[in-house]
């Protein structure tokens, strides 16, 4: 099982050593999106929502979420984070509906990557919007979630050239 590297001599689940790997500036960007009615689109910009700031709260939990992702994905090691950012763009689409955007932006210097932080959060965002609108609307939709791009480390830069909507 030496090719596998989650794996120990048992065949069992380890977290990999990363002590060994040389600290790098590392960043990662994430993107994952929710559906939602023109109702909550507009109850969202119009500060309408009975659970308080739909974005403010979203951003919050995307950074708490990033910070926290060692504890919520089993092999993945506690980083000391420099940074996270989330962002927020709205897109209308055709059946009367509106799409949000999160993008959710993660850095560090250190020996392992930060993909799954950046992940992490963008998910955090998505789910939180929809538990502070889902009294409006059951029916949002979240997704896509995706790595945009990673820089850093021994297996170099990433850039994902399709963008799913």
């Amino acid at each position: 099982m030496a090719e596998f590297t989650h794996f120990n001599e048992e065949g069992r689940a380890k977290m990999v050593d990363v002590s060994d790997k040389p600290e790098t500036a590392r960043t990662a960007l994430a993107h994952s999106s929710i559906t939602v009615s023109k109702e909550i689109y507009d109850k969202i910009n119009n500060h309408e929502m009975k659970k308080g700031d739909v974005l403010a709260v979203a951003q919050v939990a995307g950074v708490m979420a990033a910070k926290k992702t060692w504890d919520l994905i089993p092999m993945c090691h506690p980083i000391p984070l420099t940074g996270v950012n989330i962002s927020f763009s709205w897109e209308k689409t055709e059946q009367e509906q509106v799409q949000l955007h999160i993008a959710a932006a993660v850095k560090t210097k250190g020996n392992t990557g930060v993909e799954m932080e950046a992940l992490t959060a963008a998910s955090a965002c998505a789910l939180t919007v929809y538990d502070m609108c889902k009294a409006v609307d059951k029916g949002m939709v979240i997704g896509p979630t995706y790595l945009v791009e990673k820089t850093g480390g021994k297996n170099g830069d990433f850039k994902r050239t399709e963008q799913f909507r």
